[in-house]
């Protein structure tokens, strides 16, 4: 239907210039809107300033910044000149900022406060590009590089709106971009800043918002609350859905207590989420319901049971039963579940949850006490919709292909699976990237000769198009919050200690990380001696002088001196005394197979994170 990104965002505006676009909040003011109208002026002034610092198409620019209005302007106004961004959060390190934005050659950074404009400028000598600075937030500081120029938002704004004579020569060239035009390129998450840069074209995105649209029942005007960090390819897919819908992106945070205030403010209808929130907002419920009378806990205990029952039963096609439940069920969502649902709004129809698979307790949960989640499969190389759960007959634990994208699951031998059968994920589809950035040979190894895309996670096909992933066949781990983290580069840290000969770093789509540590007993035996500590040698791993030992030197080293996140930190761990094996836990190459130590540890690993 459009061309571009570009074009579509034109269009909209054209077409519903006075409905809001977003809502936003200065501090703790009430919410602020902007038309779509205003909006399209903000961007057309932004690009006509842009191309006054002789920005030329193709450039890359970076914008480091987390969510607010600016960054979307500054996002669809890079679009416009025919360019494309480099987006990064505010948490990014100095090594991930400048790995990405030397290797891109930026010479314009976006930037969203003098926090991050200290960072990049203590970068320049790795990048020697770079010429200008924006500041997002409305500050402004004097450049202390004279290479470098720091710019204002408003400023620019201000420029571009005396300038309206360059107005017509943009929108011709706005005309001129095309479908397979560069958008974005998003570095995915590495500890050491080594991440690939996925080169997604305005395509790869306007494919998504047409399949999806015949998926899910958007109506014009209703308002998406915006609380995941915009930078990641989820987030952004959503706010461009919220634009080609004509609807509003309103601006909260993930923090309980705003996100709530702010749900019961905006109403939104929509709102995209990570797992992490979820499982927050249930044991929320249950830590208030202790507080609550025995009666009122006995009771929701028992439509709690009573909807999990109803459920099943409908999903096991005993309708009789189903029939005969369905009167409990109104009662207790009514006397139980009303109070829960209230609290997300009048208008609200669905969560939309991504970044890692919802557990299967939380999502049958919600779906017991009337709330609507769609569980969704993606990654940042198909930008990032491969599936979403069916919204007019949803199956838990199942996600449905988007339309026109085809899906086959492999075998080890390379044969497609049957039904029922375990095997590797690969996507081919106008969402795959166009490759990754200056990295030819690492494309190749995940695109094959037919523009098949190697996800590198393992599905089962579950009957009427469905499917249910299966885990990760790929090192990357997903938390619940939607944190991506590479364990090699932590496990590799922890393992430079003598007193550790093997780590396997554990966690996806739970909480934290937490770590199964394979102890050196003869090094360990050593140091005992030493200390003078008595042990006996088959209670190594559970002594407390061992584990501290352990523990101090993980501390030591993954933290953040050594450029490692906070989410990237080891919560717990537990140790193991018998050494791994070639052929059990070690490939012929030495390397951790890593699924088969998830099932042979597999108690140990549920113990972690119980």
């Amino acid at each position: 239907m459009y061309n571009s990104l570009v074009e579509m965002f034109t269009r909209i505006c054209t077409a519903h210039p006075f409905l809001t676009a977003q809502l936003s909040k200065e501090k703790d003011t009430a919410f602020i809107p902007t038309s779509f109208h205003d909006l399209k002026e903000k961007v057309d002034n932004l690009s006509i300033a842009l191309d006054g610092l002789a920005v030329q198409r193709g450039d890359l620019i970076g914008l480091i910044s987390d969510n607010r209005t600016q960054w979307l302007v500054a996002d669809l106004a890079i679009l416009s000149l025919g360019c494309a961004d480099v987006p990064r959060g505010c948490d990014a390190t100095l090594q991930e900022l400048r790995h990405i934005l030397s290797v891109t050659n930026v010479k314009v950074c976006f930037v969203e406060n003098l926090e991050q404009a200290t960072k990049v400028l203590s970068l320049k000598p790795d990048l020697p590009k770079l010429e200008k600075l924006i500041i997002l937030d409305g500050a402004f500081m004097k450049s202390p590089i004279s290479s470098v120029e720091i710019l204002n938002f408003e400023m620019l704004l201000d420029f571009g709106s005396h300038h309206r004579e360059r107005r017509l020569f943009l929108q011709k060239l706005a005309h001129s971009i095309n479908k397979d035009d560069l958008a974005t390129v998003i570095f995915t998450s590495g500890t050491t800043g080594e991440g690939k840069g996925v080169m997604l074209t305005h395509d790869n995105f306007l494919f998504q918002l047409e399949a999806l649209r015949e998926m899910v029942p958007f109506k014009v005007g209703q308002i998406w609350l915006s609380v995941l960090p915009v930078w990641h390819c989820f987030e952004r897919i959503l706010q461009y859905v919220a634009l080609h819908e004509s609807q509003t992106i309103a601006y909260s945070k993930p923090i309980g207590s705003i996100m709530l205030r702010d749900i019961s403010t905006v109403n939104p209808h929509w709102m995209g989420t990570v797992p992490r929130i979820w499982d927050g907002i249930k044991s929320g419920v249950f830590k208030n319901l202790k507080e609550k009378s025995k009666l009122q806990r006995r009771l929701f205990e028992f439509f709690l049971s009573i909807s999990y029952s109803h459920h099943a039963a409908k999903q096991s096609h005993k309708y009789l039963q189903a029939l005969l439940l369905a009167p409990f069920v109104k009662i207790g969502d009514k006397l139980a579940f009303k109070p829960i649902t209230t609290k997300l709004g009048k208008n609200f129809i669905c969560g939309v949850s991504g970044g890692g698979a919802l557990s299967e307790e939380t999502d049958r949960f919600f779906e017991a006490i009337g709330i609507k989640l769609l569980d969704g499969y993606g990654l940042t190389e198909c930008a990032p919709v491969v599936a979403v759960r069916d919204f007019n007959n949803p199956v838990l634990r199942t996600i449905r292909p988007l339309g026109n994208t085809q899906i086959k699951i492999i075998n080890e031998q390379g044969q497609e699976c049957h039904e029922g059968e375990k095997g590797m994920i690969m996507v081919r589809g106008r969402q795959v990237m166009k490759g990754y950035f200056q990295k030819q040979e690492l494309t190749d190894m995940v695109i094959d000769s037919d523009g098949w895309f190697i996800t590198g996670d393992l599905g089962m096909w579950t009957g009427k198009g469905n499917l249910t992933l299966q885990g990760r066949a790929k090192d990357t781990i997903v938390l619940s919050g939607g944190e991506n983290l590479e364990p090699v580069p932590i496990e590799a840290m922890i393992e430079q200690s003598e007193f550790i000969d093997n780590v396997v770093v554990v966690g996806q789509d739970k909480r934290f990380i937490a770590a199964l540590i394979v102890i050196n007993r003869q090094n360990v035996i050593s140091y005992l001696k030493e200390k003078d500590i008595p042990f006996a040698e088959n209670k190594l791993t559970t002594m407390k002088e061992v584990n501290a030992l352990i523990n101090n030197w993980i501390e030591s080293v993954v933290n953040l001196a050594h450029g490692f996140k906070a989410y990237e930190r080891i919560s717990r761990f537990t140790l193991i005394d018998n050494p791994f094996s070639l052929g059990k836990e070690l490939s012929a190459k030495q390397e951790l197979k890593r699924f088969a130590i998830n099932e042979l540890y597999k108690e140990e690993i549920d113990k972690l994170f119980a």
